[in-house]
């Protein structure tokens, strides 16, 4: 397999499970060494991973720190795959928990924006740097009964604008994927109806997989993407319709 990512550096959040797992997996067997960050820290121990922090993304403090721990551990940091989220429970939003609501606030939107604030500084100092959300198609469509996943993944798109285009006269790439639902762990999180539901919206038949997904994001993370930035990408078997 070709080494696009030989000599290159990449944190992931939410790197244990799911999606951020499986695009770990192929960083590392393209030659990137890793930092996971995750909260999972029993699972952090088992990765084999060149470096990680047990954190929560939504404490900003706990993030600048591991920005500055990954930095001085693997010597510079190339890429960030900011992956770690969670769905929240499935309600109508006039009956949406305001804990809940800001819970998934707080971990899908709020921690992109203090794990870009933490790593940008770094790769401005490099000279390079590639930076790729995991945002969802329900942030560009809306999900019925998943009012705080859905505004909580149209914040990362128009975090990923904003920041693209910021970055854009240096060398380093912003962009975000919008997957449709893959099967992950974190369909735990959802009630049946809303996974049939999901379903019933992706015109190929099918839910994605992780692997389909960490392709797009790996080339979103290379050297080639060298072109494309604030920019979002679909992977959602033809759900999207813009």
């Amino acid at each position: 397999m070709a080494q696009r990512f030989a000599g290159r550096t990449a944190i992931v959040t939410g790197g244990i499970s799911g999606i951020g797992a499986g695009i770990a997996r192929h960083l590392a067997a393209e030659g990137a060494r890793l930092s996971l960050w995750d909260v999972d820290e029993a699972g952090l121990g088992r990765s084999g991973a060149a470096h990680t922090v047990a954190l929560d993304v939504t404490d900003p403090d706990a993030v600048q720190h591991a920005a500055e721990a990954t930095a001085a551990a693997l010597g510079k940091i190339d890429i960030l795959v900011a992956s770690a989220g969670i769905t929240g429970p499935n309600h109508p939003t006039w009956e949406y928990p305001v804990a809940a609501w800001d819970r998934v606030i707080d971990i899908n939107l709020k921690g992109v924006f203090y794990c870009c604030r933490a790593v940008v500084p770094f790769m401005l100092a490099n000279g390079y740097g590639r930076i790729v959300a995991i945002a969802s198609i329900a942030g560009k469509e809306g999900n019925p009964n998943a009012s705080a996943y859905s505004a909580s993944k149209a914040g990362v798109i128009g975090l990923t604008k904003s920041l693209g285009k910021e970055l854009a006269a240096t060398e380093i790439r912003v962009n975000c994927v919008t997957p449709a639902a893959v099967r992950t762990p974190i369909f735990e999180q959802m009630t049946p109806q809303q996974i049939d539901w999901m379903l019933s919206k992706i015109p190929i038949g099918r839910f994605g997989t992780i692997d389909e997904v960490a392709s797009l994001v790996l080339w979103l993370a290379s050297e080639a993407c060298s072109f494309s930035t604030g920019a979002v990408f679909d992977v959602s078997g033809g759900r999207a319709t813009y």
